[in-house]
Formats: C-alpha cells, structure tokens, sequence
C-alpha cells in the first residue's frame, strides 16, 4: 500500500480508519496488480491508468467508490454521479461484507469504462472491457 494511503487512514477517527484499514487491505488483496495513491485528495486504485476503486471519506461515514459500478448490476451499490461510477457507504466496520466487496472488486478487473481518456473524449464514456 502506497504510504500516503496510510497516513490517509490513520488520520480518520478509529471506526473510521478501522474502516479505511479494512478497505485498503481488500482492495490490495484483490487487486495486487493495481497502482493506488492518492488522487484528488482520496486513495484511489487504477489499472492500466484507469481508475476502478476507491473510498473516501464524506460526513457519516466512508463513501467505497467503484467507477464502472453501474455496470455491475449489483443492487447494494448506489448510483452516484452522471457516469458510470457507483457506491456503498459504510458508517461502521461490521456493515462490511468481504464477499460482497472481492465480488465487486472481481468486477471492478473485468468490466470497466474508460475514464482515463474522459477527458480527449470530451466527455464521453466508452467501453473497455
């Protein structure tokens, strides 16, 4: 795990960074493969430089981010924004389901939107797998 990821955890208060902890170890674990830093101020996982996941910290609670989740058809993460992004928000550790979570990194890997090129694409969202 990138050491400012780290240091992002260990500055939320403890249910919060037991939550962040818990987080960063699955995401790690599932997606070994990924590149995490902080990006825009919240850890955030990429592969091949594309964003997949990443969390962050909101009033309440942690916000679990995947970018292409509403392409997941999984009915636990909430639509967020006007792309393809989705979430599920966690106010304690044990609202965590692990096989839920490696579910929806498995996902994450294998469908995705190309954010990367957002951008030069003015806008517009295209397939990448």
């Amino acid at each position: 795990m990138h050491p400012d990821i780290q240091s992002y955890n260990q500055a939320q208060v403890a249910e919060e960074q037991l939550i962040c902890q818990l987080l960063a170890e699955q995401i790690d674990a599932a997606l070994p493969e990924a590149e995490n830093k902080i990006w825009h101020a919240h850890p955030v996982w990429f592969l091949d430089g594309n964003p997949v996941v990443g969390y962050s910290k909101l009033k309440g609670g942690i916000r679990l981010l995947f970018w292409s989740g509403q392409s997941f058809d999984e009915a636990e993460l909430k639509i967020e924004g006007s792309f393809k992004a989705a979430e599920k928000r966690y106010s304690h550790s044990n609202q965590l389901n692990t096989d839920d979570l490696q579910r929806w990194l498995a996902k994450a890997r294998d469908i995705q939107w190309d954010y990367k090129n957002l951008i030069r694409r003015k806008g517009q969202l295209e397939r990448l797998k």
